[in-house]
């Protein structure tokens, strides 16, 4: 027995060694841990604005506001938000006026409203930008000492992946005004949440039907980081080039899911609450452009969709009959608190991921799209200039409506997808 409980010992305590290398080799830093670590020399003597929200942050979840404003080393000036803001406290599509930090008693600017681009003096002269606004509206008196301007602008935001997302474009919005005033521009690179492998989808039609969730022409599911993206842009679109460096992740691969990352996940924005909810984004974002509620003012936005004239056992019973990929269908009904049909019961489907490597998120779009279609060719519709420009061109929709078959349609674009791989492979700063 003496002999069983000494191996009993031995194993349980190999174990843990193994389950504790196991834990560090998967341990990754994000861009903003290595930042500190190794290149705070890039600001000193410089006064630094930070493009942020709730994302940004250590894992220790520490964010980047707090760990910038108590660092001696770092003298922050200016907060910058985008769509929901700096603290993420307001829902898609609200406009975040300007106003102080109430915790560091710093400017905090909307990189959200209606130019969507930061005005240029915005950076030349924070004190003289703050001084433009409406104080007695805003019901604030600001005070000259505060900040005086930016000398380098650090961006540290995790988006999710996805081309329609608006965080890829304040981004590249940023680094046009940054080039144009010659400020210096860093981002803290963040792990791609969906890996950074699989793409899909087709390639914005530019300039055409460039918009602000669809800036550049990369497909819907561009399979790169914030910090890839961020050189593609600057060095492939920008007519006068940002002086950018991208702070890379440290033990991150190409093939990891978030959940292997060892990092804590933080909602991007208020409709995306999980992994779950980015897994299925690049396909379910494009019911936003329909009749059809994609699950907005509910528990499970986007892994639901549906409408009040949709019939949810129906409607699982023919999508789980097409026998698609990684994914399962399953009769749901809801009443969307907010949103689309907020107040009435709709009838729809949850998606349910078996196996998230096989299931291609766009391509099932596609197919439940042309379900619905077919099923209630009285009811659905398209928000045809909504769903044109998340889409990046009205050439899918022409091809649902004529009713032309999902692995045709996938086909037509996959050209300009292998074109934009080729691109794609000069930036890649990861295996």
């Amino acid at each position: 027995m003496k002999g069983y409980a000494l191996a009993l010992l031995i194993m349980l305590f190999l174990g843990c060694i193994g389950a504790q290398q196991t834990k560090q080799e998967n341990q990754v830093k994000p861009g903003l841990e290595v930042f500190l670590e190794k290149h705070l020399e890039m600001v000193k003597g410089k006064k630094v604005g930070l493009v942020t929200n709730p994302t940004g942050i250590s894992s220790d979840l520490e964010s980047s506001m707090e760990l910038f404003f108590n660092n001696p080393n770092i003298e922050l000036v200016a907060l910058y938000g985008p769509e929901h803001g700096v603290r993420g406290n307001t829902q898609a599509g609200e406009h975040v006026p300007f106003y102080i930090d109430e915790k560091y008693g710093i400017p905090v600017f909307s990189l959200y409203g209606g130019t969507m681009k930061p005005h240029p003096e915005m950076f030349k002269s924070i004190d003289e930008y703050m001084r433009s606004f409406d104080t007695e509206q805003d019901g604030k008196v600001l005070e000259e000492n505060m900040v005086e301007g930016v000398d380098m602008l650090i961006f540290d935001m995790q988006e999710v992946g996805t081309r329609i997302y608006t965080y890829i474009a304040t981004m590249a919005y940023c680094m046009q005004t940054c080039a144009e005033c010659g400020i210096e521009f860093i981002v803290l690179d963040r792990p791609n949440p969906i890996n950074g492998v699989d793409v899909e989808g087709p390639l914005v039609e530019y300039p055409k039907y460039s918009s602000f969730v669809g800036l550049y022409p990369i497909p819907v599911r561009h399979g790169m980081t914030i910090g890839e993206l961020a050189d593609l842009f600057n060095r492939e679109f920008l007519d006068r080039k940002a002086d950018l460096t991208v702070i890379p992740i440290e033990g991150w691969k190409r093939e990891m899911w978030y959940d292997e990352t060892a990092l804590p996940w933080v909602m991007p924005s208020p409709n995306m609450p999980t992994l779950g909810t980015a897994m299925v984004y690049p396909g379910q974002v494009f019911f936003e452009g329909t009749n059809v509620a994609e699950g907005r003012g509910t528990t499970r936005p986007f892994e639901i969709i549906g409408a009040p004239w949709i019939d949810g056992y129906e409607l699982a019973k023919a999508l789980n009959n097409l026998k698609l990929p990684g994914v399962s269908f399953a009769e749901v009904w809801f009443t969307p608190t907010f949103s689309k049909h907020q107040g009435e019961q709709c009838g729809g489907v949850q998606l349910h991921i078996k196996d998230r490597n096989a299931y291609r998120p766009f391509e099932t779009a596609l197919h439940i799209i042309r379900t619905i279609m077919g099923m209630y060719p009285n009811d659905f519709r398209f928000e045809t200039e909504y769903f044109d420009k998340i889409m990046g061109s009205p050439d899918i929709r022409r091809a649902l409506e004529k009713g032309v078959q999902v692995d045709r349609i996938v086909q037509s674009y996959q050209k300009e997808l292998e074109s934009f791989m080729r691109v794609r492979e000069n930036y890649l700063l990861y295996d």
